[in-house]
């Protein structure tokens, strides 16, 4: 293997590395969105909500 093939391997191989720790550590380190209550917003009948609390 010729001088620039392996740099072109190297490089290639440390930005997929680089990229692949980055975006897993951001899936691990971003705080879940707060999702609505759709089983309560969604009751048909009234007895059955809860109050929205201000």
């Amino acid at each position: 293997m010729n001088t620039s093939a392996l740099i072109v391997m190297l490089t290639t191989f440390t930005l997929v590395t680089g990229l692949m720790i980055f975006f897993f550590f951001k899936v691990l380190t971003t705080p879940p969105r707060p999702e609505p209550d759709s089983y309560l917003d969604n009751d048909d009948e009234p007895e059955h909500r809860v109050p929205k609390s201000k």
